[in-house]
């Protein structure tokens, strides 16, 4: 995929393609997967990850010693696509309104304008927690900033049973 075109972002930004290094502003595939950067925020469990795109609110695709997975970053739930980049494609291109969240990317990006390069709409109350897909619980941030946050909220909640209440500390 890299061979043919260098890392891009599709279906309005919703998608994101991390390129082999980084260009300009445009973070790289071994800076973004470096440990310090946001995976050691996880606290291993984004350990066995291999981080090459991205959808418009910050969900990772990742790479695993059997396939292509989905990285959630609020729970750090990792769920199976394909056992391949081509499956994968196939599957984003089949229903990429939900796997890349196109329709909030676009509705967003008409009301309030483009995107900058790095900048992921993260929910304001999380999804975890009931948050919703609108554009009313939406904000853009940096995209390592908006890692490390859920990653703060993934650790905070990962022992948790479904439906437990949580009181959610924010630590910078």
């Amino acid at each position: 995929m890299l061979e043919r075109k260098n890392g891009f972002y599709a279906f309005e930004s919703a998608l994101h393609i991390f390129p082999d290094r980084s260009v300009g502003a445009e973070m790289g595939l071994l800076e973004w997967n470096a440990p310090d950067l946001w995976v050691n925020s996880y606290h291993g469990m984004a350990d066995a990850c291999y981080f090459f795109a991205e959808d418009i609110f910050g969900g990772q695709f990742c790479l695993k010693h059997d396939g292509i997975y989905s990285f959630d970053p609020e729970t750090a739930a990792c769920v199976f696509l394909s056992p391949d980049l081509e499956g994968w494609a196939e599957i984003i291109l089949n229903d990429y309104e939900v796997l890349t969240g196109y329709p909030i990317a676009q509705a967003w990006q008409r009301r309030e304008g483009r995107l900058a390069t790095g900048t992921r709409l993260v929910p304001k109350i999380p999804f975890v927690t009931g948050g919703e897909f609108e554009i009313e619980n939406m904000y853009p941030l940096e995209a390592v900033k908006s890692m490390h946050f859920r990653a703060n909220l993934a650790t905070q909640i990962k022992d948790l049973p479904d439906g437990a209440q949580i009181k959610w500390n924010i630590i910078d």
